[in-house]
């Protein structure tokens, strides 16, 4: 019989010490170094052993914090659909209150960043043009739910009070209200789920994660954003809603 591989081996280990309540739910493991020393295996084993069980709900990871045991959850529903748009403040905060759960975020804004070639063609712009890039966490109850890293053309909204997603009378409102503000009507988005190798960092927040491709046109046809979102597999379910013109 092959041997088992020691990513494997090392996952069983962390399931067992679950199950025999060495370690109980909200506790925090011990690093990927000492798991790794007292197991003989490299730090990379250990993460790699981590993933499945992330994705499977039985840990989370934290950002710049580390790995705990999760507690026992329900799934969040993710609707998507043009009707969580609202006339003002954030969908992603209506989407959470109607789930019955505080919906937050944090978020990282870098201006004038060149469009690398994949971004420049989904936003119809040279490659190397100017963007403002932001990243984002998406927090439910104070639990990543969902990452996101958007783009828009630095020269659609450079000099106007939107420029910054989060900064100004209307950070936060979303690409639709902030659009608006500056006289572009954004008429739809299209979303397109892909597979995609997750990052180390996403595997560690979000174990095996669903990807989905956005991005929101004018009604001019322009796109004026694109975005990579990603949800947890194991937390979240995505679900689209058509509405029915009559």
């Amino acid at each position: 019989m092959p041997e088992q591989p020691p990513y494997l081996r090392i996952a069983d280990e962390l399931r067992r010490r679950i199950a025999e309540h060495v370690w109980e739910p909200g506790d925090r493991l011990p690093s990927r170094a000492q798991i790794g020393q007292e197991c003989g295996v490299g730090e990379n084993v250990v993460r790699r052993a981590q993933e499945p069980l992330i994705s499977q709900g039985v840990l989370e990871g934290r950002a710049g914090s580390g790995t705990y045991v999760a507690e026992p959850r329900q799934r969040v529903r993710v609707v998507r659909s043009s009707a969580r748009e609202q006339p003002s403040g954030s969908p992603f905060r209506a989407d959470m209150k109607a789930l019955g759960r505080q919906g937050d975020w944090e978020s990282r804004t870098e201006a004038k960043v060149p469009a690398p070639a994949d971004i420049a063609a989904r936003l119809g712009i040279a490659e190397g043009d100017l963007c403002v890039r932001t990243s984002y966490e998406f927090l439910a109850d104070g639990r990543p739910v969902q990452l996101s890293t958007s783009w828009e053309p630095y020269d659609l909204t450079a000099g106007t009070l939107v420029v910054l997603p989060e900064g100004g009378p209307h950070a936060g409102a979303g690409v639709v209200n902030r659009m608006a503000a500056i006289g572009v009507t954004v008429s739809h988005a299209v979303e397109q789920p892909e597979p995609r190798q997750a990052t180390a960092e996403e595997a560690s927040l979000l174990g095996i994660q669903k990807h989905i491709r956005r991005t929101y046109y004018s009604d001019e046809g322009r796109p004026v954003e694109t975005a990579d979102i990603v949800v947890p597999a194991a937390h979240c379910e995505i679900v689209y809603e058509i509405p029915i013109n009559r």
